[in-house]
């Protein structure tokens, strides 16, 4: 993932959408992804969890549309536990309906998954589910963060065993 994030090594983006896809248990109407800054993106010349959402979508069959825009601001990557945790600020681009399959890169909190799903349900979306290609190790005292999932009905996580 740090090759594919950081030194744009995109061969792992097949294998590693398809293995993504090959998680997802229900039907989605949809792919999108949680988008990086735009100055990130300007930086690296392309958004790791969009590479990721395209290839997901092509995998499912389904399509993939940026359906979130990302107000400028910090990226997560280096901030403290307490302001990742207020997460990112997204906006909807356009009305969302059906189920949403939320791609992102990597979870450390979960902030930014939620913080999409709530976004996506406010523009309309009947259930939002969220894939993630890593985690990142936990840390002393900290609770486990193996395996998020959306509770469509609430927008709220809660975690689950992998299958």
């Amino acid at each position: 993932m740090l090759a594919l994030k950081y030194r744009n090594h995109r061969a792992v983006v097949r294998p590693l959408g398809r293995a993504m896809a090959g998680l997802i248990e229900g039907p989605v109407d949809v792919v999108t992804w949680v988008p990086t800054t735009a100055a990130r993106r300007r930086e690296r010349g392309y958004d790791q969890a969009r590479l990721l959402a395209r290839e997901i979508g092509r995998t499912l069959g389904r399509p993939c549309r940026g359906l979130l825009r990302r107000a400028p601001g910090s990226a997560q990557t280096g901030r403290s536990l307490a302001e990742r945790q207020q997460g990112p600020v997204l906006t909807a681009r356009r009305p969302v309906r059906g189920t949403v399959l939320l791609v992102d890169d990597v979870l450390t909190t979960g902030a930014s998954l939620a913080a999409a799903a709530a976004t996506l349900r406010g523009a309309g979306a009947h259930g939002v589910e969220g894939v993630t290609a890593a985690v990142t190790p936990l840390k002393v005292g900290r609770t486990t963060a193996e395996n998020w999932v959306i509770d469509s009905s609430r927008t709220e996580w809660g975690s689950r065993a992998c299958r």
